[in-house]
Parts: structure tokens; C-alpha cells; sequence
């Protein structure tokens, strides 16, 4: 089995997950959250542990990142949504907001942070999303950005 040294895995992460996140044709939201979820896995796990097993770190985070972002991606109904879009728009910082699904029993717990502007000059929000479906807790960190008609946008 061919051996890659840690630039070389780094890279092949950081790759993987820019194109995840800048596919043109993300056909949903699962697609979308696995991408930031690769993302910031992959730089999370570069980060962590002895820096002779960075790249591997890097791959397994970018993984474990992956399919958390896909689960609290796919698993949002679009009343799910609309909560989410509600603590982006009226949360003061570092409020937790919490809600279960009366359909399904998902539960979720949405923590905005502070508010900075994009190149366009529209607002963008970072919040730590908490889920727990059938069980398991996932947790994700994902900015969107405010569209000109007022909603929030992953």
C-alpha cells in the first residue's frame, strides 16, 4: 500500500472538500452540510494529535465531518429550516435556541455568533447547530449569509 506524507494527504483533504464546497450543482442541503462538514473536520483533524499523523488526522476528521454535516443536512424538514433561519435572523449572540419535531422527534439547538458582512456586503452569521436524531448527538458549525429577499442561506 502506497504511503502519502502529510502534505500530501492535507492537501487531498483540502481539495475533496473545496470542490465539495464549491460544486455548482449541490442538489441539496445533505450535500451542502457534508461538504462543511468535510471542511472543517479535515482542518480540525490536522490540528489534533502529534503532527506525524497529521494527514491521516486531517482524513479521518474530514470524514467524521463529512457524515455529520449529510445527517443534520438530509434530516432537516422545512419546518426544521425555518427555525434554523429564525435563530440566524433574531438570536442575540451565544443564545441557544432549542425545538423537537413534532413529526419526527428530532431535536435541534441552534447557538448564533456575531455577525460580519461578506464581499457583497451582506450579513453572515456563524451558528453551532446541535442535533439529535434517533439518538445520535451531531454537532456542526455552519455560516449563511442573508439573500437579498431576507432569508438566511448555508
Amino acid at each position: 500500500m502506497r504511503k502519502f506524507n502529510h502534505t500530501q494527504l492535507t492537501g487531498a483533504v483540502m481539495v475533496l472538500a473545496a470542490s465539495l464546497l464549491l460544486h455548482g450543482c449541490v442538489e441539496n442541503r445533505a450535500q451542502a452540510g457534508a461538504g462543511v462538514g468535510a471542511l472543517g473536520g479535515g482542518l480540525v483533524g490536522s490540528l489534533v494529535g502529534p503532527s506525524k499523523n497529521r494527514g491521516q488526522n486531517a482524513l479521518i476528521g474530514a470524514a467524521v465531518g463529512g457524515l455529520a454535516g449529510y445527517a443534520v443536512g438530509n434530516e432537516m424538514d422545512k419546518h426544521d429550516r425555518q427555525r434554523v433561519n429564525q435563530a440566524y435572523e433574531r438570536m442575540p449572540d451565544n443564545q441557544p435556541v432549542a425545538w423537537t419535531n413534532p413529526n419526527n422527534g428530532h431535536q435541534y439547538t441552534v447557538t448564533p455568533r456575531s455577525t460580519t458582512q461578506n464581499a457583497g456586503g451582506q450579513p453572515c452569521r456563524q451558528a453551532e447547530i446541535e442535533s439529535i436524531i434517533d439518538g445520535r448527538r451531531e454537532t456542526v458549525v455552519k455560516m449563511a449569509c442573508r439573500r437579498p429577499d431576507g432569508a438566511w442561506e448555508f
